[in-house]
């Protein structure tokens, strides 16, 4: 009797194994291209039946690790800094000017519907952070004639903004502003506030850079006798917010 082929099978790998007596065992049915069988085994490629790569690749690519775990870091800080203080007092000395008073009770903080050209962010995490935010504001401020809390940008191109602030009699913003930046420099690690400025709006507003794990944030800060705010830039710099700083404020912080 002839000896069969050395590999009954051409154009397959592997080549079935032979058994004595020249008896070779039905082979499993592969798929239509290539010669692996229908189920992995010892050694076998993972997922090429499936055309995903093989010799171990995962079927499906790691996904690339979002911020907002990072991002979500700072909502806790701001709310931390703005509430501490109580924000707001409802008396002044007698010295104090009243149009400052008048001035201070007009005073609103809105969250416009774009902050320096970024539109709010549709995120669902960031958008329940935000509103969970102005809540603790809410509870931990309740004399305060209004709070705000919002993001704008895009996180995914790494340009995203955050704001928070509360409006109010305030009455003494210099000690206010003491209590932020020192909070700040805690919770987010500003080694350093310098003077930054404040704008038509008037007050006092200081500026540093911090990081939120390994994020970059640019953080401004500003205090006057009708409100305390902070804006954090994620990504960037403080030289990088103080060049928007002014407009952002503006959008943000309204009188009469």
């Amino acid at each position: 009797m002839s000896q069969p082929p050395s590999n009954p099978y051409p154009g397959s790998y592997p080549p079935p194994q032979q058994q004595p007596g020249g008896f070779q065992p039905p082979q499993q049915p592969g798929p239509q291209q290539g010669g692996y069988p229908s189920a992995a085994q010892p050694g076998q490629p993972f997922g090429a039946e499936a055309g995903q790569p093989g010799y171990g690749a995962p079927a499906v690519p790691p996904k690339k690790k979002s911020s907002v775990g990072k991002i979500l870091l700072i909502v806790l800080a701001v709310v931390v800094v703005l509430c501490v203080g109580g924000g707001t007092a409802l008396y002044f000395a007698t010295k104090d000017k009243v149009t400052e008073v008048v001035d201070a009770t007009k005073t609103r903080m809105t969250a416009p519907d774009t902050l320096a050209g970024r539109p709010k962010v549709t995120d669902p995490q960031l958008q329940t952070a935000a509103e969970q935010m102005i809540s603790e504001m809410k509870k931990d401020v309740p004399d305060a004639t209004s709070t705000v809390g919002a993001f704008y940008g895009n996180p995914e191109k790494q340009d995203l903004v955050m704001i928070g602030g509360v409006s109010g009699l305030i009455a003494d913003p210099k000690k206010e502003m003491a209590d932020a930046t020192a909070g700040l420099s805690t919770e987010l690690g500003v080694t350093s506030f310098k003077t930054a400025d404040a704008g038509p709006l008037g007050g006092e507003a200081k500026c540093g850079d911090g990081k939120a794990d390994s994020l970059p944030v640019g953080v401004c800060v500003w205090a006057d006798r009708g409100s305390l705010g902070v804006i954090v830039l994620y990504f960037k710099s403080a030289a990088d917010l103080q060049k928007e700083f002014v407009t952002m404020r503006g959008q943000i912080e309204q009188k009469g």
